[in-house]
């Protein structure tokens, strides 16, 4: 328990408070690095060695120590902020304890091309944060840092240093990604979240284009009696059945009980359960008798409707519709879809134009 515990705060003290998947404001689950954007830099393939990293020395003040052959290796320069690759590999081995990748040898070429996109496009947001004077106080940190003890069930500040030095790891380089991590947050809220709004008109159009869809998932409840033609299904047998069909109508809409007939007549196999179908969604019955059903209204009974084995009585017990709660409920999910393609599209315009004007160098190269 204790190695599990040191590697899941490894892993929070490193990654810092992750930017949720399309809205910002709530989870903290971090997503797996995007693909490299057309706008990123093609680098050429980095070949990590295999052999094992000598120990570190003393780290200054908020970092981890790195090997002194590696601390000057600069793998990318963001207008004057350099990326090393200690930070590289520091990012990528996070990103494998999360998913339980670790010991799965040096990263490949494709996973360190996705991992200095996502730096890069980390540094030119932190450096907008910087830009916007967004500071982040003391007291936030700390309660960043008590929560993170908490969820992790860590009984002291001493124990969490503890635990986090065995991992090369000091408290105050924690502290240094929450704070970074809450800047991106913000700048990410002010640049992008704040400027997109979902209209009424845009929610009513999306309704009506999508309202079949949006349908699908909605149930409803029928009854069923099922009418046979008499052997060898002749002209004359199909015409018997149908008015026998007829006959049990009229008898349900002068007040017999359905349930009753449909026990005595219906040859489904729901007839021992007075043909009850039961719950069912949108989707469930062939298309044909599910137009039947769904023209109903609770309580009516619908017309004979022959079918490949016989003529059908139906009745709508009751059926979810897009409206009262059912259509806020769609609404709500409308307006969030709606939210999402217009957050998406915006985030990826800004990242788009920060890095135009910014310089950037990679140097996987060497």
């Amino acid at each position: 328990m204790r190695r599990a515990l040191a590697t899941g705060l490894l892993a929070l003290a490193l990654g810092g408070c992750a930017i949720p998947g399309w809205v910002p404001f709530v989870g903290k689950k971090e997503e797996p690095p995007p693909p490299a954007a057309a706008a990123a830099p093609r680098p050429a393939p980095l070949r990590v060695p295999d052999a094992p990293r000598p120990e570190p020395a003393a780290p200054p003040a908020g970092r981890p120590g790195p090997d002194e052959h590696v601390t000057d290796r600069v793998v990318a320069v963001v207008n004057n902020d350099a990326i090393t690759l200690t930070e590289l590999l520091e990012a990528i081995a996070v990103y494998r304890y999360e998913n339980r990748q670790a010991g799965a040898g040096p990263p490949t070429d494709e996973l360190v091309q996705q991992f200095i996109t996502r730096m890069i496009d980390n540094r030119l947001q932190l450096q907008e944060a910087e830009r916007e004077k967004i500071v982040v106080d003391d007291a936030e940190v700390e309660d960043e840092v008590a929560d993170r003890m908490k969820r992790l069930n860590v009984p002291s500040r001493a124990e969490l240093e503890k635990v986090l030095e065995s991992r090369g790891v000091t408290i105050e380089g924690m502290k240094k990604r929450i704070r970074d991590s809450i800047r991106v947050q913000r700048v990410i809220r002010r640049k992008v979240t704040l400027r997109v709004s979902v209209t009424e008109a845009e929610i009513v159009r999306y309704l009506e284009a999508n309202r079949q869809k949006l349908e699908t998932g909605l149930s409803y409840h029928a009854r069923h009696i099922l009418v046979l033609p008499e052997a060898g299904a002749s002209d004359a047998a199909w015409e018997a059945a149908r008015i026998r069909a007829e006959l049990l109508r009229t008898q349900i809409l002068q007040g017999a009980d359905f349930a009753e007939l449909a026990r005595q007549h219906s040859r489904d196999a729901s007839a021992r359960d007075g043909g009850d179908l039961g719950t069912l969604k949108r989707g469930e019955l062939a298309q044909d008798i599910e137009a039947q059903i769904l023209a109903l209204a609770p309580g009516e009974v619908s017309r004979p409707h022959r079918s490949q084995l016989g003529y059908h009585i139906f009745r709508l017990e009751s059926k979810e519709a897009l409206e009262g709660d059912g259509l806020e409920r769609a609404r709500a999910q409308i307006r969030d879809i709606l939210f999402r393609e217009k957050y998406e599209a915006r985030l990826d315009a800004w990242l788009k134009e920060i890095k135009q004007r910014a310089i950037i160098e990679v140097r996987l190269d060497q």
